[in-house]
């Protein structure tokens, strides 16, 4: 199956077994021992709530935490790129670039990906600002 074009409208990525199953499952038993709770009060009840808490937090955490290893991926990526596509003037303002800058260019063309960090580094962008900038996105296919 040929995959779309990625652009600033269709980037966002969603993971179904994540957003579609887990999430909805996890805050429904959250729900369910609550009322459960509520009509039958105890600490057998209780402590089925606290549990459900427990795994529903587990799971933003473990979603969260393969989130912040893959920016810590991409920055690296984008600095690289950079130190390889960047003139002399800009090589040494290449680590001043915030992660978020960095998760930002990541979209942006050989082309295009110069000017735009030096854009985000005078104005301070973020990476919804860098995005809204790149006239040629390059897909990335490969996220979390």
């Amino acid at each position: 199956m040929a995959q779309q074009e990625q652009s600033l409208k269709n980037h966002t990525r969603w993971d179904p077994a994540f957003h579609f199953f887990l999430l909805p499952v996890s805050l429904l038993i959250v729900i369910a021992t609550i009322v459960q709770a509520v009509r039958e009060p105890g600490w057998y009840s209780a402590a089925h709530v606290v549990v459900a808490i427990w795994a529903t937090v587990a799971i933003f955490k473990i979603r969260l935490y393969a989130l912040k290893v893959q920016e810590r991926v991409i920055r690296l990526e984008e600095r690289l790129r950079l130190k390889d596509l960047a003139p002399a003037s800009l090589q040494g303002r290449i680590g001043d670039l915030s992660e978020d800058q960095c998760v930002g260019l990541r979209f942006a063309s050989d082309a295009e990906v110069v000017d735009l960090a030096q854009r985000a580094l005078a104005s301070n962008w973020n990476r919804k600002q860098i995005k809204e900038a790149i006239r040629n996105w390059r897909p990335d296919n490969w996220r979390v």
